[in-house]
């Protein structure tokens, strides 16, 4: 059985909290050391709901896999709360990083990053930036680019209103520290995130947990909308694996991502819906299969 560590590290801005899932000593082998992964899991969300279970599963097929708390998300220190960085959350990964590879469990030069749903652009981002990370691997990834935005977003104007909120939310914090929060997923206010009954965010017993208050910060769209994953791909050289199902998010996204990619490059399409791939069986079991085979033969 994987152990698992409770752990904190200093990122840029805040004290991160984590948890770190080591394998058992038989899988470690005679030196104790094992590849480490640092796994993102999708937006807005914190370690509990996804990132613990890849990490686990990680360390069951013997790799030291971290999964932790963003900054301003669940134990993690930081303000404002629940609020959607992509640059802070690579800022962060690196901080993780950091960690991972200074601890006496974790091989030197043995570097992978694992991104699932929106965790894919920010372990992209930190892949492309960074060279320690020496292999990707992302899981039922959303990857988006400016085009993608509009045709989920209601188009042109649609973008247009979500950055004059966040222009507006933004001026309201800075006046006053306070922020203007609309829930993450509510199949009844269209103002969400996520406008939508999805069962996953909303069933206690899958990832409606208590540690995950669904609220996303306004003021966090322009920065959403404007980063453009699929720009990255050619910057990113590491060996790349990508998990998904035409079911699942913007497939469209992930295939112009891979055309995209420099390096070496592997596509695995399955079935399953996008949160299928968060915490259902067989989907997450066959992506830990492929991710761990991806990191045994390139780390």
């Amino acid at each position: 059985m994987p152990l698992r560590e409770q752990v904190r590290f200093t990122g840029d801005a805040a004290k991160l909290a984590g948890h770190l899932f080591l394998p058992d000593a038989d899988s470690a082998g005679a030196t104790g050391a094992v590849a480490g992964v640092v796994v993102a899991g999708t937006w807005t969300s914190v370690k509990e709901q996804m990132a613990d279970r890849y990490a686990e599963e990680l360390a069951r097929r013997g790799y030291a896999a971290l999964a932790f708390d963003f900054t301003g998300y669940g134990e993690s220190g930081g303000e404002p709360r629940d609020y959607e960085s992509p640059e802070w959350k690579v800022r962060d990964l690196r901080a993780a990083a950091d960690f991972l590879t200074a601890h006496p469990g974790v091989s030197a030069g043995q570097l992978g990053a694992l991104g699932v749903c929106a965790g894919a652009m920010y372990a992209s981002a930190f892949a492309a930036q960074d060279p320690r990370v020496q292999s990707l691997a992302l899981v039922a990834p959303w990857l988006h680019d400016r085009r993608i935005c509009e045709e989920n977003y209601g188009g042109p104007a649609g973008i247009e209103a979500k950055k004059a909120a966040a222009a507006l939310a933004r001026q309201r914090y800075e006046r006053t520290e306070e922020v203007a929060y609309v829930p993450v997923v509510s199949g009844s206010d269209p103002d969400a995130a996520m406008p939508f009954d999805i069962d996953f965010y909303l069933n206690p017993e899958r990832g409606g947990i208590p540690q995950w208050p669904n609220r996303y910060a306004v003021m966090a769209w322009s920065e959403w909308l404007d980063l453009d994953a699929i720009a990255l791909a050619p910057k990113v050289t590491a060996p790349t694996l990508l998990v998904h199902s035409e079911d699942a998010a913007i497939p469209d996204g992930a295939r112009r991502f891979y055309d995209g990619l420099a390096g070496e490059r592997k596509f695995l399409w399955t079935e399953g819906s996008q949160f299928d791939f968060y915490d259902q069986a067989p989907q997450v079991g066959l992506a830990a299969d492929a991710v761990a085979e991806h990191f045994a033969r390139t780390l």
